[in-house]
């Protein structure tokens, strides 16, 4: 009796099973499996064959194989290169793996024989089965192999009588996955054997007949291009032929580009819509350039396409910082501003508007907002615009239509959320042609915005997703309804200090690097930039004094070339040597107290100024005579001051009849200058009852305020340029009324140092002040003479009316 149980050598197969009967070559390569074939040479030839269940793993164990194997005769080894052996083998018989481990250096299987297939079929049921199993694979053949394999396989199988043998020849013939094999070896009876083999035929004439489906409509989709792609062909030469061979590319081109646009499908749809009119017309028609430029106007906007804003508050407060000197609160405001922005996830907040003096930098701080919000930055210049179109756009009928300037700034930017700066907002007008403001009404308003019709697009542009920031020089000129619709931040005049820094930390470098010159070349000390700030330059930014800078440089640059010098350094002694004589003057305060002369506070576009105001009472017919450029404002602030003063004369002890006998003259130098406002209110009704009553003014004070005919002070504006200016004219005293004391607590002590700042409420308050120093000077005088009476009667000495009186008494 055989022995069922033996141990060999083993090879575990990767992708591959071995059925008993078959010849069959293969590689090795792995040092277990070469050791094993080697092992079995020199003995008797025989190995243990077993497929792993995963073909991808390279370690060898008992979980990845499975239990039934083939044992088999090596027939011949042939070397290969790369360690690598052609095996030939011929399969014996099944066998179950019990149990496997290794012997250095190879692979060895304790196995148990497996009983030869059972025949549970009767013969009329095994011929029924063969019968079966001859028309599926008949079917199978011809549908899945070619002529030469087909008849050759054919020929051979269709001899077989017996089904073992058609199970047997099928497996190994037949290119079936090595699962299937494997899974046929496992089976114990032929009934099995045969289920299992008529459910993989019927399986694999069914993928078969889904793939050739599938191969057939691939050649007609393939035969439908090939027709399309001559037609396509053939129009392109009878195009060219006429003269029209880019219209139909080109339209191919937008094609594309509206697959690949990020935009809704309304302006998807509408894009279709016009490349399908533009494909139908000649390419020498008019209308065809039309629509060739409404295409590429549309394809090139910015529907959905967003930039990644950067949402570091901390990184915004650096850059604005290290791009601005000073202008604290406005700093401030945009940050809040920035945090609400953010926190609120929405684009549609109010939209800024930043008003202030020329060259205080407004435009540059939304430059430094749109880099700390990583956004495209985008500049509109309003000023002078007075075409609606040109917000709006033209509408594409007309010849050389475009869009506004609004879409232009989107196409440019290439981002539907960039920062917009629209510049000069004050300075829009309007005329026969439509109103420029009103057409910003629609844009700066922040529940229409996100659906703005262009006349050009004709489609609705989203806005909201737009930061926006507004500039103006004076908040006057704006029309009401749109400035409902901003949120004001005023940037005020830089103090001289503010200059100086923002010269030395900014100006200076930026000239030097303009002009060519290296850092050391040009030095400026603080003593001169003082005072060009002071001398040369006259105005409430910085544009003047970078201009002041520039010129020393080219001055300086020059120097370098002509080889006069090597380094220059600019000093407060050789700074006229470079820019000439001084340019600006400053009028301080008079020496001395006089009388109908009182010095206002005044703003101008430039910063503050004192003005000068002179009055002189003569002999006449009660006329009033105004000098200096006044304009109707402060003709009937004129006019309500010498009201009031007329009213309170009789406290005064003046003539009643006075104003009947005498004119009056005010003029306010210099008389070049146009001037207007009612804040020198107080100052002309204090300069009017000094000429009127001869009493002194203090030349130390200086004063700013409406006055009405009751005598109350009102508030007024500009108050951080006045006080600077009064700074500057060396002034003590500065009366401001009393309404306008939180402006005075938000100065700094820069601008308010040396300073006495006095409130008023009503002209009592301005006239004791302002006669102060003339009513301590007579008291001081009377208290002098008393004294000296005093000492005249202690020492026997009489008042000449005490004589005359002792006289008389003496004569009665």
């Amino acid at each position: 009796m055989e022995e069922t149980k033996m141990v060999m050598p083993t090879v575990a197969l990767r992708g591959l099973t071995v059925l008993p009967k078959m010849m069959i070559h293969f590689d090795v390569n792995r040092p277990q499996s070469v050791a094993a074939i080697e092992r079995a040479m020199v003995s008797d030839q025989k190995v243990f064959l077993v497929a792993q269940k995963d073909a991808e793993e390279s370690a060898i164990s008992m979980d990845n194989l499975y239990r039934i194997g083939c044992i088999a005769r090596v027939v011949q080894v042939a070397k290969l290169p790369h360690n690598t052996s052609r095996v030939m083998v011929e399969g014996l018989s099944r066998a179950e793996l019990k149990e496997v481990k290794e012997e250095n250096p190879c692979l060895v299987a304790e196995i148990e024989l497996c009983g030869p297939v059972v025949q549970d079929v009767d013969s009329v049921t095994g011929e029924a089965m063969l019968q079966i199993l001859k028309d599926k694979t008949q079917t199978y053949i011809n549908e899945n192999m070619r002529q030469a394999e087909r008849e050759d396989i054919l020929a051979k199988l269709l001899l077989t009588k017996n089904l073992s043998d058609f199970l047997e020849r099928m497996m190994q013939q037949f290119p079936f996955h090595y699962t299937h094999r494997q899974r046929i070896m496992e089976l114990d009876t032929v009934s099995e054997q045969y289920e299992y083999l008529v459910s993989v035929l019927v399986t694999e004439i069914e993928v078969g007949r889904v793939r050739r489906e599938f191969q057939e409509k691939v050649k007609e989709s393939v035969d439908k291009n090939q027709k399309e792609y001559i037609l396509r062909e053939q129009l392109k030469v009878i195009r060219k032929e006429l003269g029209e061979d880019n219209t139909l590319e080109d339209a191919d081109e937008y094609r594309k580009k509206v697959q690949e646009l990020q935009a809704k499908q309304e302006v998807k749809d509408r894009l279709n819509k016009e490349i399908d009119r533009f494909k139908g017309m000649p390419a020498t028609s008019p209308e065809s350039n039309v629509l060739r430029t409404y295409i590429e106007t549309l394809l090139e906007l910015p529907w959905d396409k967003e930039s990644t804003d950067y949402e570091d508050i901390h990184r915004a407060e650096e850059i604005l910082n290290e791009d601005h000197y000073g202008l604290k609160k406005v700093k401030d405001r945009i940050l809040e501003y920035l945090a609400v922005r953010i926190l609120s996830k929405k684009g549609s907040s109010s939209i800024l508007c930043l008003v202030g003096p020329p060259g205080t930098g407004k435009t540059s701080i939304a430059r430094s907002v749109a880099r700390a919000l990583n956004k495209e930055y985008v500049r509109i210049s309003l000023g002078g615009v007075r075409d609606e179109a040109e917000i709006r756009g033209h509408r594409k009928t007309y010849v050389g239509a475009m869009p506004g300037r609004l879409v232009e700034g989107l196409r440019q930017a290439g981002v539907s959320n960039p920062l917009m700066l629209l510049d000069e907002i004050d300075k829009v007008s309007s005329d026969y042609k439509g109103d420029t403001s009103s057409a910003l009404l629609e844009v700066l308003d922040s529940e229409q915005n996100m659906h703005f019709r262009d006349h050009y697009v004709e489609l609705p542009i989203d806005l909201s997703r737009v930061f926006f920031i507004a500039t103006a020089n004076d908040m006057q000129t704006i029309p009401r309804p749109l400035l409902d619709r901003m949120e004001i931040i005023e940037i005020n005049s830089y103090t001289e200090n503010e200059k100086l820094h923002i010269a030395k930390d900014y100006l200076v470098e930026k000239q030097k690097k303009r002009n060519g010159i290296a850092q050391k070349q040009l030095v400026f000390s603080n003593r001169a930039l003082e005072k060009m700030i002071r001398y040369y330059t006259r105005e409430a930014g910085v544009r003047g004094l970078e201009r002041t800078i520039g010129d020393v440089c080219r001055k300086a640059a020059r120097e370098f070339l002509e080889g006069r010098t090597s380094a220059v350094r600019i000093t407060e002694a050789n700074l006229s040597k470079y820019l000439g004589k001084e340019k600006v003057h400053f009028e301080s305060a008079n020496a001395e107290n006089q009388v109908g002369i009182v010095r206002g506070l005044a703003w101008t576009s430039v910063g503050g100024d004192t003005l000068e105001i002179e009055v002189n009472s003569m002999p006449g017919k009660g006329k009033m005579l105004l000098t200096g450029q006044m304009g109707d404002v402060m003709k009937e602030s004129a006019q309500i001051a010498l009201t009031y003063v007329r009213s309170v004369c009789p406290e005064y002890q003046v003539d009643a009849n006075y104003f009947e006998t005498h004119d009056l003259h005010i003029h306010i130098p210099a008389g070049a200058v146009p001037k207007d406002g009612p804040s020198a209110g107080i100052t002309m009704a204090t300069a009017m009852l000094s000429a009127v009553t001869g009493r002194k003014v203090d030349a130390r004070v200086a004063m700013t305020g409406e006055v009405t005919l009751r005598g109350r002070v009102l508030p007024i504006g500009g108050l951080k340029e006045k006080v600077l200016a009064a700074k500057k004219a060396q002034v003590k005293k500065v009366l401001v009324p009393v309404e306008n004391r939180p402006d005075i607590v938000e100065l700094s002590d820069e601008i308010t140092k040396g300073l006495q700042i006095v409130y008023v409420k009503e002209m009592k308050d301005v006239l004791a002040e302002a006669f102060g120093a003339e009513e301590a000077a007579e008291s001081e005088k009377l208290t002098a003479k008393e004294q000296q009476s005093g000492e005249k009667e202690q020492t026997g000495e009489k008042h000449p009316a005490c004589a005359k009186e002792q006289a008389d008494g003496s004569r009665e």
